[in-house]
């Protein structure tokens, strides 16, 4: 018997799970660092104040892990260069990151 070769066979690159996970993470530990660096909050805010970035800031970065998987495994299918694909989502993750952090400091420390 020989063994049939139109079997799909899917390579692993990356799962789309950890790179969304690594995304969040970066997103967590860069709003710890600023959360934990940063002068006491005002009086006048909530006092749950802190979860709101604390939630938002990971989803984006888990968003740009997103983006991240999709780009650099699907380059052939949208006509980019793997290098470009990289380079883009890499651009795309920041600036997702850098919306979230406004949004998730919004009327707080983003007044």
């Amino acid at each position: 018997m020989t063994p049939n070769t139109n079997a799909t066979t899917r390579t692993n690159k990356g799962s789309l799970a950890v790179r969304m996970l690594i995304g969040a993470a970066i997103g967590l530990l860069l709003i710890c660092f600023f959360l934990i660096t940063a002068d006491s909050p005002d009086p006048a805010w909530p006092k749950l104040w802190i979860i709101r970035p604390l939630i938002i800031v990971p989803l984006a970065g888990a968003m740009g892990g997103l983006c991240n998987y999709y780009l650099v495994n699907y380059h052939g299918m949208i006509g980019l260069n793997k290098l470009i694909a990289i380079i883009l989502s890499g651009i795309i993750f920041v600036i997702g990151l850098w919306v979230g952090i406004i949004l998730g400091l919004d009327g707080t420390y983003w007044n």
